[in-house]
């Protein structure tokens, strides 16, 4: 039985990441989805509540499990027996970054194969920090994320507005400062 590793931070899931999810669960016979812990950014959502909303989210993947980790994905992949770690690929861009993580893998795990499954075309511009950045922006994120993750967003979202100073606005009538991708060019 070949199991493969989908690791990856997953805050939120989109309909990428479910994208590759399905795809490699159609390819092995048994996939893990590996939450990680730890990673070096900031977080809207903590571990447990990763791993249930990635637990519902795949809930229609009888051969899809969800675990979370710390430390290396190689060493997770060893943990669950996987032979395999599955990436998913948007640009070029991923591509040296997986593929230099890959290599550094392969010198840890020579019996870990690397998969990278490219995006679907109506995914390969999306990602975590464009979802959060809009739905942070009350715009809409159904068409990107499962509705419980939409939902989970727009109340954490409502949390944390409740609990945060308001937005400085500009002298201009209703203009107001924004950080992000989506907001300013330049």
């Amino acid at each position: 039985m070949t199991r493969a590793l989908y690791p990856g931070t997953f805050d939120p899931m989109h309909n990428g990441h479910v994208d590759i999810a399905q795809r490699a669960a159609s390819i092995f016979e048994e996939l893990v989805i590996g939450v990680y812990d730890a990673p070096p950014k900031k977080l809207l959502f903590n571990t447990d509540e990763r791993v249930v909303l990635v637990r519902q989210a795949l809930a229609h993947l009888p051969n899809c499990s969800i675990v979370s980790f710390t430390g290396l994905t190689v060493e997770c992949a060893r943990s669950i027996d996987a032979q395999v770690i599955v990436r998913g690929l948007r640009n070029v861009a991923d591509f040296e970054f997986e593929s230099q993580i890959g290599l550094a893998n392969r010198h840890m795990a020579s019996d870990i194969e690397l998969c990278c499954l490219l995006s679907s075309t109506e995914y390969i511009y999306l990602s975590s920090t464009i979802v959060k950045e809009v739905a942070n922006l009350d715009g809409n994120i159904s068409a990107w994320v499962h509705p419980v993750i939409a939902e989970a967003m727009q109340q954490r979202y409502a949390e944390n507005a409740a609990t945060v100073p308001p937005v400085e606005t500009s002298k201009q009538k209703g203009v107001t400062k924004s950080r992000g991708k989506l907001t300013h060019h330049g």
